[in-house]
């Protein structure tokens, strides 16, 4: 899981961001071949965490 803005397209400006689709909010996530029963629980666990 990447903020793309902050990250991957750091290089920016706000301008090229918005033009290029990737808002200030956006989180990417990649996933492999797994359960979606697994992939949401990590997702659902991520979640928590970062709410406290």
């Amino acid at each position: 899981m990447i903020h793309p803005a902050s990250t991957t397209h750091r290089q920016l400006s706000a301008e090229d961001l918005e033009k290029a689709g990737v808002g200030p909010d956006m989180i990417r996530i990649s996933v492999g071949l797994e359960s979606i029963d697994d992939i949401l629980w990590d997702i659902e666990q991520a979640l928590e965490k970062s709410a406290r």
